[in-house]
């Protein structure tokens, strides 16, 4: 593992170049890795119209550190008019109008400009993406909280509502407005191949929009420090076909399914039972039992999620009978607390979740 170099073994060694070197190359590997924001590989008008912005920005700042870098040179490599030593306090620099006229051009007129530019720009770019470019086809209302995010479905019918957690399904090529809520402290929401931050504020309601261009599963993350698994607060957002989309959105209204009298529907029974007696319910819901919690995430179709923990592990039963018995090994800080339960109980609890599709 590397340690970082203290800045005084920096000056005058250059035995520590290379480590600086190996380094500077794991930061600029790491940042390409599909995880990793990436604000110019875009998948949606709104994030395209951002990269244009980004664009401009680093071109017109190349070519100012160029200019700078140029004008630096020349500067430090010219040769000094040497004045006469005689009487130096009637000397006068008789470049002192040249000089005020880089001042003047250099100095103010140039920035002024650019700064005029990427304003203009900047403007117009905003304008375009404050709003869809038709009416969404769906409302989602996003809550973050420390360190999760809870995604439901506004209908018309709050019976027909669907919610779910770090996992936000939307139709391809179709406009979705978010509302974004915040339960506790000041979050982020970014999903930077789609659209750009908005800030998820405590008792206040923000709006934003995204829309997806083409299939896939794109990362999402908070982008504003909320605490100590800030790191570990993410989500998904899953482009599908909109027929895909209205199937999937259809099954996540329903409830969970019931047990019947058959041997396996007993395990399934028993640990639905577990899940009572152990505290869970106290915590979460599961639609279409008595667990009404609405301390943690909705677990109403749980299975059908491909990630949990906010995006930390991968939803095998493996992971989540680790996550049950001690999240807090996994996730230090977060809202589960250990779950102290027999290999038994254990076992069913894990049948009865898997069914949760």
């Amino acid at each position: 593992m590397l340690r970082p170099t203290p800045f005084s073994s920096l000056h005058g060694s250059n035995r520590s170049f290379p480590r600086v070197a190996v380094t500077a190359g794991l930061i600029l590997t790491t940042a390409s890795c599909a995880r990793a924001p990436a604000i110019f590989g875009t998948y949606g008008l709104a994030a395209d119209r951002i990269a244009v912005l980004g664009w401009v920005f680093t071109i017109v700042g190349c070519a100012v550190l160029a200019v700078v870098s140029v004008l630096l040179v020349m500067a430090l490599t010219r040769r000094r008019k040497r004045i006469a030593e005689s009487d130096e306090s009637t000397l006068e620099y008789s470049g002192s109008d040249h000089a005020v006229r880089w001042i003047l051009i250099g100095g103010i007129a140039i920035p002024a400009v650019i700064l005029f530019f990427t304003f203009l720009v900047t403007l117009v770019i905003q304008a375009e993406v404050s709003s869809p470019p038709r009416k969404a086809v769906a409302t989602i209302e996003v809550t973050g909280h420390r360190w999760w995010w809870e995604a439901k479905y506004v209908e018309a019918d709050s019976s027909e509502t669907a919610i779910t957690a770090n996992e936000i399904h939307v139709p391809v090529g179709e406009p979705v407005r978010l509302v974004l809520l915040s339960a506790d402290v000041i979050h982020s929401f970014w999903v930077p191949r789609l659209a750009g931050k908005t800030d998820v504020i405590p008792g206040s309601r923000n709006t934003m929009w995204i829309q997806a261009d083409k299939p896939g599963v794109y990362w999402g993350e908070c982008a504003e420090y909320c605490g100590l698994q800030h790191s570990h607060m993410n989500f998904t957002v899953v482009a599908e076909s909109p027929e895909a989309f209205r199937s999937w959105l259809a099954i996540q209204r329903q409830p969970a399914a019931v047990a019947t009298d058959t041997a396996t529907d007993t395990l399934i029974a028993r640990g639905l039972d577990t899940f009572r007696r152990s505290g869970c319910a106290a915590c979460h819901s599961i639609r279409g039992t008595d667990a009404q919690g609405r301390i943690g995430p909705d677990l109403t179709h749980l299975a059908s999620r491909n990630l949990i923990a906010a995006g930390t592990l991968t939803n095998t039963r493996g992971n989540l009978a680790g996550w049950i018995s001690n999240a807090q090994a996994l996730k230090p800080g977060s809202g589960m607390p250990a779950m102290k339960l027999s290999s038994q109980d254990l076992k069913t609890l894990l049948a009865y979740l898997e069914t949760l599709k």
